[in-house]
């Protein structure tokens, strides 16, 4: 299962700061990550992006997964690699999985011109530890999780519809006669 958790901030250099943090926590194992950002908004309501330039650990599916998340989130242009049936049909399984429209909204709340937000996707976090960890910088939190089943259909949505495999000759059999 994996949490997706945005932790909005009034001060863009506080969320740096917990970005940081979060950083520091994947070092430690408290969190594994399959996404991390930082995103902010200018005074003149323009949105800026600043991501981890690696997580350790991360497959091609989660980051894949990830990058159209955070997408939909934000409504990025990136999301237009998407078309038609897959956009929609991405965005209907987001809703069935915790990602919906209300979740959408309140993370678009948080970020008023001047403010930052952390959003982090996590496949596994010790809940007591991050707490505490984070609990310095303050911010307000949103999270949601997506099941095991739900990143499987999400992963295989972004996929796309796959070639069959042609099979494999099988090596005949010989027999003395």
């Amino acid at each position: 299962m994996a949490e997706l958790i945005v932790i909005g901030y009034d001060d863009p250099q506080v969320a740096e700061q917990a970005y940081a943090t979060v950083q520091d926590l994947q070092r430690d194992y408290v969190v594994h990550l399959n996404g991390l950002a930082v995103v902010s908004v200018d005074a003149e309501g323009r949105t800026h992006v600043d991501t981890s330039s690696r997580i350790i650990g991360v497959s091609a599916a989660s980051g894949a997964l990830w990058g159209a998340i955070f997408g939909l989130l934000f409504l990025l242009p990136g999301v237009g690699l998407l078309t038609g049936a897959a956009l929609g049909g991405l965005v209907g399984k987001l809703s069935k999985s915790g990602v919906d429209d209300r979740f959408r909204q309140q993370v678009a709340d948080l970020l008023t011109p001047g403010s930052a937000a952390v959003v982090i996707m996590a496949s596994k976090i010790t809940d007591d530890k991050f707490t505490v960890a984070m609990q310095p910088h303050g911010g307000t939190v949103l999270k949601t999780s997506l099941s095991d089943e739900d990143e499987k259909d999400l992963a295989e949505q972004l996929a796309g519809p796959q070639e069959p495999r042609p099979e494999e000759p099988r090596p005949q059999e010989s027999h003395p006669q």
